[in-house]
C-alpha cells in the first residue's frame, strides 16, 4: 500500500511505534518503506513522489474518509498498547468509538495525515469457529 504523507519524518515515527519495520532497502529522502509482516507492506511517500505515480488530486484523509485499514494484534492489552503507542508518537487515538464484541475488541488511531486505522483482537476460538463465545 503506498500513502501520501506530508512529514516523512513524522509519519515514520508513528509507523515505528505502532510496531512496523524500516525497510531500508526500499527507504530514500523522499519514501520510506514498512513492513508489518512479511507480506504486508506500507510505502510513505512525500507528496511529490506519490504524484509520480496518479495524475490525480491527492486527497485529504483528514477531511473525508477513504478507507479503514486493520492491524491484528495478539491480545486485548497490545490493542491498548499499540494505540497508546501511536498517540505519543503524533497519532490520534479513538477517531472511531472503541469496539468490544467479547471475542472481538478493537480501537482506532489516526496517524498525522488522517488515515485510520483499526487495531484488531480476535478470540482464536472464535476465529476458529467457536462463536459460542458471544
Amino acid at each position: 500500500m503506498n500513502l501520501p504523507v506530508r512529514d516523512l519524518d513524522a509519519s515514520a515515527a508513528f509507523y515505528e511505534a505502532i510496531g512496523a519495520m524500516r525497510n531500508p532497502q526500499f527507504s530514500d529522502d523522499s519514501a520510506k518503506s514498512y513492513m508489518f509482516s512479511e507480506t504486508i507492506a506500507v510505502m510513505l511517500l512525500t507528496h511529490a513522489r506519490y504524484g509520480e505515480f496518479t495524475s490525480r488530486p491527492i486527497g485529504d484523509a483528514r477531511a473525508e474518509s477513504q478507507a479503514l485499514l486493520a492491524i491484528s494484534v495478539d491480545s486485548r492489552e497490545a490493542v491498548d498498547a499499540t494505540l497508546n503507542a501511536g498517540a505519543d508518537a503524533g497519532g490520534t487515538a479513538d477517531p472511531n468509538p472503541p469496539q468490544d464484541h467479547g471475542f472481538m475488541y478493537s480501537r482506532s488511531i489516526e496517524d498525522p495525515d488522517g488515515y485510520v486505522w483499526e487495531l484488531v483482537w480476535m478470540d482464536p476460538a472464535a476465529v476458529a469457529g467457536d462463536m459460542s463465545l458471544q
